[in-house]
């Protein structure tokens, strides 16, 4: 006898991190491949802080040293992937130490964060650092992102934000790249397709029906300007990587369908009529504030007593 839970697993959290932080190896490639040296300052920075912070913490508040499970990394490097190669590397710190200390640790570590720890952060640093973490730089030359361009009424190259030679954060332009990443956690069956599938359909749906009524000039349901949607900005990234946080989703399936439902319509919102061209970042963490409520109205009624017949 032994207490719960009876039913084990070899698969175990670090085991499942350090295949996140695999599968992000590909965006973080292409990433520094495409901004060059900077990134790669970027992303070491927020992801060496982020683990020091975790560790520093626990040592001085004498619990017990977490950081060999991953999730530090995990953290660290996701912040750098949605930073710009621009940002200076204390900016890239300061956002890890703020994502492990105030978002992770101080509500109790791993499994007991609200919100992802790596969105929790950019987000502090967009309201703390408007200037740097909206400067994006590609070939030398300061620009606007395709979104941004799109959201203005101007025309985008679909192919080139598929591939990821276009500017932005440094792991949110190579869809390529994400895909990849986001197959292998499939296939090792670490993510499925309910969350990020249902996310992205409903995205879709929301900006076919309500692009026309932007400055984009489209028509309804026009597969150009949904595609250059589906290809620019962190949705793809986030989709994948941060909508499926065991954490901070929903552990009903039910739930799950309602939270995908409800990440692509606050996408579209913030994208089509908010003040920026982005909104991902944004709309995850409002839903994760909001995963309590979903689960609490779509878990399963117990049958006898009390529930159904």
């Amino acid at each position: 006898m032994s207490s719960s839970p009876h039913i084990r697993d070899k698969v175990t959290s670090s085991n499942i991190m350090l295949m996140v932080v695999i599968a992000l190896l590909p965006a973080s490639a292409f990433g520094v491949y495409n901004f060059g040296i900077p990134a790669l300052i970027v992303l070491i920075s927020t992801t060496v802080s982020a683990v020091l912070t975790e560790y520093i913490y626990e040592k001085l508040m004498h619990k017990k040293i977490t950081i060999n499970d991953w999730s530090a990394v995990v953290t660290g490097l996701l912040l750098g992937l949605n930073m710009p190669a621009s940002a200076p590397w204390w900016m890239g710190a300061l956002g890890s130490v703020f994502a492990i200390l105030v978002v992770k640790q101080l509500f109790g570590g791993l499994g007991q964060n609200f919100m992802n720890p790596a969105l929790g952060a950019r987000c502090f640093l967009l309201i703390s650092f408007a200037g740097p973490m909206t400067k994006f730089v590609y070939d030398g030359v300061s620009g606007p992102t395709p979104l941004a361009t799109l959201k203005d009424g101007g025309s985008v190259d679909s192919m080139k934000m598929l591939i990821g030679t276009i500017p932005g954060t440094i792991g949110e332009t190579s869809v390529i790249a994400i895909i990849i990443g986001a197959v292998f956690l499939i296939m090792l069956g670490i993510i499925d397709l309910r969350i990020p599938g249902t996310y992205i359909v409903s995205f879709v749906i929301f900006v076919g029906i309500f692009g026309p009524f932007t400055k984009a000039h489209v028509g309804f349901f026009d597969p150009q300007y949904i595609t250059a949607h589906l290809c620019g900005g962190g949705l793809m990234l986030g989709a994948w990587f941060m909508a499926t946080d065991y954490v901070t989703s929903p552990i009903t399936k039910k739930g799950q369908y309602v939270y995908g439902i409800l990440l692509g319509v606050l996408t579209g919102l913030f994208r089509l009529f908010g003040g920026s061209a982005e909104g991902v970042s944004y709309a995850i963490i409002i839903s994760n504030l909001l995963v309590p409520l979903i689960e609490r109205v779509t878990l399963p009624k117990p049958f006898g007593k009390g529930g159904e017949k």
